[in-house]
């Protein structure tokens, strides 16, 4: 069985749906030849790693695909929409996901 990730034979809205937990988890589970349980654990650490690399600060760089890595947001001044009244903003630090290569041209 194709999964909606190898084929174009889908109708155009169905290839605009947004790709879920579970999503992910199927295709992680049919391509790896894993279990379902399995495909979780794997995508659940996946995900850990990262936000555990990002919280000390380090970049994740995965060649081909893109480099994870946490960025500074300076404070700024905003404006309330309901009241207009002007609040502080304060700095914050942000994930930040750059794009590789081979991803940018799978995608184009």
């Amino acid at each position: 069985m194709l999964s909606r990730f190898e084929t174009n034979f889908y109708p155009l809205s169905f290839r605009r749906c947004v790709v879920t937990k579970a999503d992910l988890v199927n295709a992680i589970a049919e391509k790896a030849g894993l279990s379902k349980a399995d495909a979780e654990g794997a995508l659940k650490a996946f995900a850990e790693t990262i936000t555990g690399a990002l919280k000390t600060g380090d970049k994740v760089a995965l060649v081909g695909f893109g480099t994870f890595s946490v960025g500074d947001r300076a404070a700024r001044t905003g404006q309330n929409p309901q009241t207009g009244a002007k609040i502080q903003i304060p700095a914050a630090k942000v994930p930040k996901f750059k794009a590789g290569k081979a991803l940018k041209d799978a995608v184009n």
